[in-house]
């Protein structure tokens, strides 16, 4: 049986090749993220800036000691990174090659009737498919495998110094990631074949010639129910994007489209009938024939039209989501730092201090400026929070409630800020959202000079991330366990009636040969802003290209695949009358309309997860900007258009211009 599998998968070349394709460039994004994610793991640290903690253990975990990278040269943003990369592009090669293996199966049901007919069994018909599956999947996984171990070095050489790791990756033992992703795509490919060789095994013979004219016009019940099962998980996962969920809407807002795709792809063959009608209403009145019989095509055959409008849906459902969050979330933080910021000055200290000058004397030149009132400097340190079985870093600052909630608002929202003194913090209502903590508790942690303690949570203040840390202590708490701790900017106030342009002249002279820069309020919280979305817009590149990539690869895979396997029906479409002409340009708007049915249904995830998003991030702000990335989603729109129909329209030229009308007849 198997020497028959290798036999059809030779003769099925152009068919399969599709398949072999998309699983090798999937096993090859896999392999990247894996080998990369390999490396920072094999990262030891610098040999200095470590500092040991206590574990205590609890629910059966022993008490340990782990060494926590206090020296800023650590890998775990890229780390973080690299989880969610391998997580959506582990999401679109699933999705992809269980939709190209089955409409490769689906494809032959004409062939596998024929089987049937002279006397194959089901099992037989299965053990068949799942060999072609196996055949084309090891050669595929293979081929992304060693494609992924050569291009690891390149990889890591561009991730390394980069903000994300400012060190130097070296790539590690390769064997084990590139086994998960080799063993990752072989199972892929096997349950695509399997539903697939299933369905078509369990048909008579008669009812498999029919099939291969006229799709079933029912589903099975187990896609429906798993269609179901899956939009009741998405469901329930837009009803947690609540006002307070903090940075847990970012894997809300990646998750979260990824069931809706799956659910409107099961479900599609429901659906896609009745958005075709609807989208094709201005297409028939302006097209007559050729978009009368792209219609009929697409809502005769919803599940090949399901098929065909998965990669686009993938794609513009989750690139979309994320791209508009990200959007979202920089208007939050901008109207957050505006809301925050009371003081009309903003000094900012420079990374390096230039020669011949002192970080302590900032603090003095600032207020020695006539015209100060007073500044707000608060000394940023890192603390390590102490956990029963790990240990982080949270960005702390000790502040000083004389000068601080004059200069920015830090509003209790329990607890009282005055019992802020000694061994005691107030934490920011997403860190005490995150791990459950309330007024009154203590929470351990470590400094940086080794020393602990146990601070008790004295007030939970309003989250404000790019103006207030999130935890904040009393300044001699801070100075005591970092006494070479400066401030990196001081929010500046004016003695009453002073001219706020002038006083920053009258700085920027005090504080000239410092490096330091004083600025309004406003143009530092534009920059601030315009910061955060030049970051957005890295973090777009770097979780969305890879999956970007490849979903491009996916559509032009599969609408060609679509378009090779009908030659027959365009043939005979010639004997009937039909020009080449005519064929074209059904071929266009038949793909023109399943990209508009997939961008359609990825629209209505889009706006749907984008709005509850903007409603979360914006509880309890004022005038929060909108900003709706137009050049990007369009720019989703135009390219999987466009692609979808030039992977429609080249494979039909050919079939044209290299057929004759008696082909039909053969």
């Amino acid at each position: 049986m198997f020497f028959l599998s290798r036999q059809t998968v030779s003769r099925h070349r152009s068919l399969y090749a599709g398949s072999f394709v998309a699983l090798a460039v999937g096993v090859l994004l896999l392999g990247l993220a894996a080998t990369a994610t390999a490396a920072t793991i094999a990262y030891d640290g610098p040999g200095a800036g470590g500092i040991p903690v206590q574990l205590p253990g609890g629910d059966g975990e022993p008490a340990r000691t782990v060494t926590v990278n206090v020296s800023g040269q650590d890998v775990s943003g890229l780390q973080a990174v690299l989880s969610m990369v391998g997580a959506i592009c582990g999401f679109i090669t699933i999705f992809v090659i269980a939709s190209t293996f089955a409409f490769a199966v689906a494809s032959r049901r004409r062939e596998i009737g024929l089987l049937r007919l002279v006397g194959a069994t089901p099992r037989q018909i299965r053990r068949m498919v799942l060999g072609e599956a196996l055949v084309v999947a090891f050669a595929a996984a293979l081929t992304g495998a060693v494609l992924a171990q050569l291009l690891t070095p390149l990889l890591l050489a561009k991730a390394s110094y980069t903000e994300l790791a400012p060190v130097k990756l070296e790539p590690a033992s390769p064997w084990v990631p590139l086994a998960i992703a080799m063993t990752i795509g072989l199972a892929v490919a096997m349950l695509g074949a399997r539903s697939a060789a299933r369905r078509a095994g369990r048909i008579g013979p008669i009812d498999a010639l029919r099939e291969a004219a006229l799709e079933p016009p029912r589903l099975g019940p187990v896609r429906i129910v798993f269609g179901v099962l899956f939009l009741a998980g998405a469901i329930v996962l837009l009803a947690l994007i609540q006002p307070g969920t903090g940075e847990a809407v970012i894997p809300l807002a990646m998750f979260t489209p990824m069931l809706l795709v799956v659910a409107l792809t099961l479900l599609g063959p429901l659906v896609v009938p009745w958005v075709s009608r609807l989208l094709a209403l201005p297409l028939v009145a302006w097209t007559q024939v050729s978009g009368r019989l792209a219609r009929s095509n697409v809502v005769a055959a919803p599940r090949r039209t399901a098929s065909l409008a998965a990669p686009i849906l993938a794609i513009s459902g989750i690139a979309g989501s994320m791209v508009l969050t990200l959007s979202f979330a920089a208007d939050a933080a901008t109207a957050t730092i505006r809301d925050t910021v009371l003081a009309p000055i903003v000094v900012t200290a420079p990374e390096t201090v230039p020669a011949g000058a002192s970080p302590g004397d900032l603090g003095e030149r600032i207020l020695g400026t006539p015209g100060v009132a007073a500044a707000d400097g608060a000394l940023r340190l890192p603390i390590i929070r102490v956990d029963h079985d790990s240990a982080e870093i949270v960005d702390a600052e000790g502040v000083d409630l004389s000068v601080a909630p004059r200069a920015r608002t830090l509003e209790a929202l329990s607890g009282d800020l005055g019992r802020l003194s000694g061994s005691t913090v107030a934490i920011s209502k997403e860190l005490a959202g995150y791990e459950g903590y309330r007024v009154g508790d203590e929470i351990p942690v470590a400094f940086t000079d080794g020393t602990t303690d146990r601070l008790e949570i004295v007030a939970i203040v309003r989250t404000a991330a790019e103006v207030n840390a999130a935890m904040l202590v009393p300044p001699a708490l801070a100075r005591k366990h970092a006494p070479a701790a400066q401030p990196d900017r001081w929010f500046v106030l004016p003695v009453a009636g002073q001219d706020t342009a002038s006083l920053v002249d009258s700085l920027n002279t005090a504080l000239g040969g410092t490096g330091a820069r004083a600025e309004p309020a406003a143009a530092w919280e534009a920059a601030q802003s315009e910061g955060l979305r030049e970051g957005n817009k890295l973090g777009i590149v770097l979780l969305l290209g890879p999956a970007a990539l490849y979903s491009a690869i996916a559509i032009v895979n599969t609408l060609l695949m679509g378009s090779l396997q009908r030659g027959r029906e365009f043939i005979t479409s010639r004997l009937l009358g039909a020009t080449a002409a005519q064929i074209r340009r059904m071929v266009l708007w038949e793909s023109t309309l399943v990209g508009a049915v997939a961008l359609t249904l990825g629209t209505v995830i889009t706006v749907t997860v984008g709005l509850l998003i903007r409603h979360a991030m914006n509880d309890g702000l004022s005038q929060v900007p909108t900003t709706v990335p137009w050049a990007i989603l369009f720019g989703i729109v135009v390219v999987c258009l466009v692609l979808a129909a030039g992977a429609a329209l080249a494979p039909t030229a050919f079939i044209l211009r290299h057929s004759h009308p008696s082909a039909a007849t053969e």
